[in-house]
């Protein structure tokens, strides 16, 4: 049990958080479902349904709900798989940047190639001697795709928290990336600054999602301060190293109520393959496919990795075994 006395299942594969002395009836009217029209597995034992009013849930527990659905056709259950914060539904689970790319006519192939609908985009002054110099609003539609300010290259809150006014001023957003960083070496996020930055921003009614180090301790500060996603880092920003630390990512991820997104340090396709797997909500993106000898092919790549990741997660992976169990019977071997 944990300290605020809340209890830590799993639901058909999805941990889940629940108040202690819940009984599976009340579980199932709380998940909005009729006690009566469900059949309850608890840990791998059927529970007869006369008695989930008095079947309490226990720390620990691993719950299979199911319920008789028209068949056939499961196209639409997967379609319909996408994830909101704020408020604002999104049907994909793979945010990309706009930096590092040859031109902008690459970087908006790389875009429609991943199927991303959200972009970070940088807030930079003006070139005022070359006012119509081409800029990413020429390339990439802000009415079609959602552009999400980022604080890239700041390394305090006061200067994040005025580079996200500017950024309200210019085009109206209030759903922002927030980062302030330690050190340019290792671009690892300034934790009290970021804490610091995110208090006032959401004080000033903006949604912040949050770039972070991979400690659930601090998810939590900044899920508190009013961050609506967290986002912690799997290695440094443009490493290209993959997820350095599943259990705390997983930690967060079980942790929290809002979204989690992994943010730096993808460099592959399995690498966001296993943010998806551990249950995250979605992947930021930038060097990874920015960098790549073909960027619009790795977009796809990436697209397919994170739905493939997903997919799994909702699968629910086999037990991991100490030794081997044959796939085939031994009975009737010849």
């Amino acid at each position: 049990m944990h300290s605020d006395g809340t209890l830590s299942i799993r639901v058909n594969g999805e941990h889940r958080r629940v108040r202690t002395g819940l009984t599976l009836a009340e579980l199932a009217t709380e998940m909005g479902l009729v006690a009566e029209k469900v059949a309850v597995e608890r840990n791998l034992e059927v529970v007869p349904r006369s008695t989930l009013a008095q079947v309490r849930v226990e720390d620990g527990d691993e719950l299979e709900i199911v319920h008789f659905v028209g068949g056939g056709d499961h196209a639409s259950a997967i379609a319909d798989d996408g994830w909101t914060v704020a408020g604002r539904r999104f049907r994909s689970r793979l945010i990309v940047g706009t930096g590092k790319y040859r031109d902008f006519e690459q970087n908006a192939a790389a875009v429609e190639a991943s199927g991303a609908e959200i972009v970070t985009v940088a807030v930079r002054r003006v070139n005022v001697s070359d006012p119509n110099a081409p800029m990413l609003t020429d390339y990439i539609d802000p009415k079609k795709i959602t552009y999400l300010p980022n604080t890239a290259g700041c390394f305090d809150a006061e200067s994040a928290i005025r580079t996200l006014r500017l950024a309200r001023e210019a085009g109206g957003w209030d759903l922002v990336k927030l980062e302030v960083l330690g050190e340019a070496r290792t671009l690892y996020p300034d934790m009290r600054e970021t804490l610091k930055a995110t208090e006032v921003l959401a004080s000033e009614g903006f949604l912040p999602m949050v770039y972070c180090a991979d400690d659930p301790i601090a998810a939590r500060q900044l899920e508190d301060a009013g961050a609506v996603a967290i986002m912690p880092l799997g290695a440094p920003i443009g490493s290209g190293l993959g997820i350095q630390n599943r259990v705390t990512i997983r930690l967060i991820v079980e942790g929290a109520k809002v979204p989690v997104l992994v943010d730096a340090g993808v460099g592959t396709a399995s690498d966001a393959a296993v943010a998806m797997e551990l249950g995250c909500d979605g992947v930021l993106m930038n060097t990874a496919i920015a960098e790549a000898k073909d960027p619009v092919r790795m977009a796809r790549a990436m697209k397919l990795a994170v739905e493939a990741g997903r997919e799994a997660y909702l699968a629910g992976r086999m037990a991991r075994r100490m030794y081997a169990d044959p796939s085939s019977p031994l009975a009737g071997l010849i």
